[in-house]
Order: C-alpha cells, then sequence, then structure tokens
C-alpha cells in the first residue's frame, strides 16, 4: 500500500472514531477529539514528544485570540439577555410588518439577535414571542418559529464574532471584516429562502402541541425593554466597527498615517472590546442596572461557554495534528487531484461531518483542518471565501445528534418526523442556497 493511501486509512478512522465515541459511547467532544489527536499521531509515526506538543499549540494558537473573543461576545448576548433587547427588536419588527408577516419579521430578528448570542440561547429567548404572535394571528407555530430558528443557526454558523465562524477565519487567516460582509451577503438570502419562504409552503400541515412552559409565559411590559434603536446599534456596534476597518482598508493605501489606529480599532479585540462597554452602559446602566449587577451578569456568562472553548481548542488542535504528521500534505495531493472547486470541497466536507457528529462547531473545526492543506494550490482564492463556505456546510443536516435538533422539536412540539421535514429539510435548504450564492460570489470579488 503507497504512504499516501495508508495516510488517508488513517484520517478516514479518526473521522470514523471520533463520530463513533460520540454517537456511540457518549464521550465528550473534547476528549474525544484529543483522543483523535492521540490516534492520528500515533498512526503516523509521529515522535511521542512532538504528538504532545502538537496538541498543545494548536489548542493555544486556536484559542489564544478566540478566548477573548468569546469572552468579550458573550457578555454582549448576556446583556441582550437581561435588558429584553431581543424582545424589542421583535416587537418592534412585528408591528413594522404586520402579523401576517410574522415569519418574515421573526426571520430579521433572529439574523440580527443572533449576533451576539448561541443558537440555543436566541431561540430560548425568541421562543415566547412566538408563541404569542401565533396565537394572536392564527398562524400556525412553524410557519414562525422556522424563519427563527433558521436565521439563528444560519448566523451562528458564517457569521462572526460567534466563535466557530471567528475560529476558522482566524485559521484561515482571513480578514474578519471580508469574512463579515461575505456572511451577510450569503446569509440573509439563505435565511428567507430556508426561512419564511420555506415555511409559508410547510407551515400548516404540521401540527404541533404547545409545551406547559410556553403556555404560563409572561410578555415583558414596554417600559420594561430599551428601544429599538439604541438595542440594534448596541448589537450591531461590533460589526460596524470591523467592516468599517475593510472598507477603509479598500479605499486607503496600507501606508496612510491613520491606518495603525484603524487597525487597532479594528481589531475584532478592539471592537468588541468598545461593544461591550456601549452595552454596559446602554443595555445595563441606562436601564437601572449599578455596577454590583453588571458584575454578577458578567460572572454568569463565563461558566456556559467554557465548553464551547475547550471543544474549539480540541478542534484547532486537531487540525494542527494533522499538518505536523504530514497527513495535511498527503491529503492536499489528494484532493487537489479531483479537480473540484476549493469552495464546493470546503462545503462538501463541513457538510459531510456536520451530518456524522451533529456539532456544527466541531463540524466546521475538522473541516477547516481537512481543506486547508489543499488552499495553497489556490493562491488567488480569498480566504474569507472559504470560511464563509465551511460555514455554509455546517447549517446543514440538523438531525437526531445534534442537540438543536431536540430543542427546536421540544418547543415546537412537534414529532420526530415532522420536525425532519420542517427543520431538518430547512437547514440543508440554507445550506445549499449558501453555497451557490458563496461560489457566484467568488466570480465577482
Amino acid at each position: 500500500m503507497s504512504t499516501t493511501a495508508a495516510l488517508m486509512l488513517v484520517l478516514l478512522a479518526s473521522i470514523g472514531l471520533i463520530v463513533f465515541l460520540i454517537m456511540k459511547v457518549r464521550l465528550h467532544t473534547f476528549v474525544t477529539l484529543i483522543v483523535a489527536c492521540m490516534f492520528v499521531g500515533f498512526a503516523t509515526g509521529m515522535p511521542l514528544a512532538k504528538i504532545g506538543a502538537s496538541i498543545e499549540a494548536g489548542m493555544g494558537g486556536t484559542l489564544g485570540f478566540l478566548a477573548t473573543i468569546l469572552g468579550l461576545g458573550t457578555i454582549l448576548g448576556k446583556m441582550l439577555e437581561v435588558s429584553h433587547g431581543a424582545q424589542r427588536l421583535a416587537r418592534t419588527m412585528i408591528e413594522a410588518l404586520g402579523k401576517q408577516r410574522a415569519g418574515w419579521a421573526m426571520m430579521i430578528v433572529g439574523f440580527v439577535a443572533g449576533i451576539p448570542v448561541f443558537f440555543q440561547v436566541g431561540f430560548v429567548l425568541l421562543i415566547p414571542l412566538v408563541f404569542s404572535v401565533a396565537k394572536e394571528t392564527g398562524l400556525s407555530m412553524v410557519s414562525i418559529g422556522i424563519p427563527t430558528a433558521i436565521s439563528l443557526i444560519t448566523v451562528h454558523c458564517i457569521l462572526p464574532p460567534h466563535p466557530a465562524a471567528m475560529a476558522i477565519a482566524g485559521s484561515l487567516k482571513a480578514d474578519i471584516g471580508r469574512v463579515i460582509l461575505y456572511g451577510i451577503i450569503v446569509g440573509l438570502p439563505s435565511a428567507i429562502i430556508a426561512g419564511p419562504l420555506w415555511a409559508n409552503l410547510i407551515g400548516d400541515k404540521f401540527k404541533f402541541t404547545l409545551p406547559e412552559s410556553l403556555q404560563k409565559t409572561e410578555m415583558v411590559s414596554e417600559k420594561d425593554m430599551p428601544s429599538f434603536g439604541v438595542t440594534l446599534f448596541t448589537i450591531m456596534l461590533p460589526l460596524l466597527i470591523m467592516v468599517s476597518k475593510t472598507i477603509i482598508e479598500l479605499n486607503f493605501p496600507k501606508d496612510a498615517s491613520f491606518m495603525p489606529i484603524v487597525n487597532f480599532i479594528g481589531n475584532p479585540i478592539t471592537a468588541l472590546l468598545i461593544s461591550t462597554f456601549v452595552a454596559y452602559y446602554t443595555l445595563g446602566l441606562a436601564r437601572g442596572f449599578d455596577m454590583k449587577q453588571l458584575l454578577a451578569f458578567t460572572d454568569q456568562c463565563f461558566g456556559p461557554v467554557a465548553g464551547i472553548l475547550l471543544v474549539i481548542g480540541g478542534g484547532g488542535a486537531f487540525n494542527k495534528v494533522l499538518i505536523d504528521s504530514g497527513l495535511g500534505t498527503e491529503l492536499a495531493k489528494v484532493l487537489t487531484g479531483l479537480s473540484m472547486n476549493p469552495l464546493l470541497l470546503a462545503w462538501v466536507v463541513a457538510v459531510v461531518m456536520r451530518f456524522s457528529v451533529g456539532s456544527a462547531t466541531v463540524a466546521m473545526m475538522t473541516a477547516v483542518g481537512i481543506v486547508m492543506p489543499v488552499l495553497s494550490a489556490y493562491p488567488g482564492l480569498d480566504p474569507a471565501l472559504v470560511a464563509v463556505a465551511v460555514g455554509a456546510g455546517a447549517i446543514s443536516f440538523s438531525h437526531v445528534n445534534d442537540s438543536g435538533f431536540w430543542i427546536v422539536k421540544e418547543f415546537f412540539g412537534l414529532s420526530v418526523t415532522d420536525t425532519l421535514k420542517s427543520y431538518t429539510t430547512a437547514t440543508c435548504i440554507a445550506a445549499v442556497v449558501a453555497i451557490i450564492i458563496t461560489m457566484i460570489l467568488a466570480q465577482i470579488v
């Protein structure tokens, strides 16, 4: 057997091991990824000392930048939660578009409110309003809820400062501002087609049983919510800062005297730090909270992200071991020989991993490690497009091995079959639309 064939078998075996340990053994994803690192190291004959060093370098290289970003972004999301800013966005959009277009309104709200919060958090924040609107309008829970869920998962996968999107952008050394711009261009049409348009076709075909917890939900009063403009500005501020940096770079020479200042302010860490302090005021102090309460909110938001950080770090370690073992180089030769469009290749790998392991974050981190060695054969390809392509693939195939699938099922009161027909299908539609737009965008930019 040739060296290349043997290394490809090692790669396939490592992916199979990840799927088996997560799905069958129920081992934690972080532990699973470290075990996979060890397996690849042993199977490829890496020196024992180098295996540990490679894992350490992969963890450190991934989390050194991301831990700060995730910490600050989590504070922003927490302030949105405690100030009831998400409810303000939803009510204002529904009033503007009309209750009969509630699906469109909730898609927009999910896209905006999902920027600083994780999928699960955003879903739980918005679901009481989804039920309230469904009850008032007589519209199906599915026709309103699917657009909400799809916009949240779309933003989760392709739009920084979400941790996985930020991590793969960092791994690919992509410009964050470009990733945000491309993510919005790709993500919004994807969320529209897989959200309100798809939901309008299927909304009346599914029966749901309202969970008891939602039957007793009380809506937040107007006086307890911040204004729409303040909320929108606060959420969008980090994106506006980072995108502004990219726009300035495109229109001014890199050696301009003010560029160091622009680069400093536009750095994701600085942008999120500025936005965090703005949120402390606009969604905190201005809403009647004091500094003691803001400290408590900040403490509360860090614990839940520890697991996410470890999983992403484990993914970074796996990527590093693939490269250091020489497997990445051989993989690049094989994949380059397929003559497949690199964006489509990145998307396919992410789709396969998402279907296999369930977690969009794991799918993205694993996929970027597999496709990174191939990119050297395409020197003119914008890595920001690759980042979006990977995220687009990770949107797909939310099914029974994905925690998000069960959240949607339980809150919508749907059967497993109906959740597969409605939500899982919607994630696949969004992923297909996203890669099509990404490939078109690649011909333009």
